[in-house]
């Protein structure tokens, strides 16, 4: 299993936010490339990148911290907000992102989605942010009818590389993640899904080890590091196997 630390980008600041408000923000670090540095020298295997600005615009608005950390680490990034075209998507890709994420674009415009994996195979993601089970769009603002497993079968054909699976309420909350229904999720779709949203511990971390293993892909993990109740490297270590 995947350990992916987070690095949510706002107005240039590595940034937490709780249950996806951009008020209730929580700036971390001035130097996300100095964050990136960090997980890399831990050990960290990938990076999960966000641009919440973007999210909110529709449009990439932190390219310049993105830049600078994808010039700072050698490890695979994944990255998310703002994606709604193949330019954009195109764009990330040719600058050194390994994978791109696509949100609001896998709800209001599948055929992107089809487009996009097919143009670029195995280095397009579907992220699927839910409240109460509901999809979220437009930086998590909004919420559609459609519901998370409906949006997952629905694009099972078109060769996304991983779901990225977050549950908003819990989202930067720190009250553990929804174990049970990532799994269910995991279960009903074959495409290799990644859980977000709720880690607080290494015991969150563990449980999702038991139940995800060989099921779930991976896991993001953001403010329980910066909270330093989660070290990265143990993390990796148990989720490798190696740890307690």
């Amino acid at each position: 299993m995947i350990f992916f630390p987070a690095i949510d980008l706002k107005d240039g600041q590595c940034v937490r936010l709780l249950r996806g408000e951009m008020e209730s923000a929580t700036v971390f670090n001035e130097d996300p490339a100095g964050q990136a540095r960090s997980f890399e020298a831990a050990g960290c295997r990938w990076l999960h990148v966000v641009d919440l600005n973007g999210a909110f615009a529709g449009r990439p608005i932190n390219g310049v911290a993105v830049d600078m950390i994808l010039d700072a680490v050698h490890i695979p990034v994944q990255l998310g907000g703002g994606i709604r075209d193949m330019k954009t998507i195109a764009g990330w890709l040719e600058l050194g992102v390994t994978r791109v994420i696509l949100g609001t674009a896998a709800v209001q415009d599948p055929a992107l989605v089809q487009e996009a994996c097919s143009t670029f195979p195995g280095r397009v993601a579907v992220g699927i942010d839910h409240r109460d089970g509901r999809v979220a769009v437009e930086g998590w603002s909004e919420v559609s009818e459609t519901t998370a497993l409906e949006l997952a079968k629905r694009l099972e054909g078109a060769g996304a590389s991983s779901i990225i699976y977050t549950d908003i309420s819990r989202d930067g909350a720190m009250e553990g993640p929804n174990v049970e229904a990532t799994v269910a999720l995991a279960k009903a779709v074959s495409t290799p899904v990644i859980a977000s949203g709720g880690v607080s511990s290494m015991d969150d971390l563990a449980a999702l080890k038991r139940a995800g293993e060989g099921i779930i892909e991976g896991v993001i993990c953001g403010r329980a590091i910066y909270d330093r109740q989660v070290d990265p490297a143990a993390a990796i270590a148990l989720l490798d196997g190696k740890g307690r």
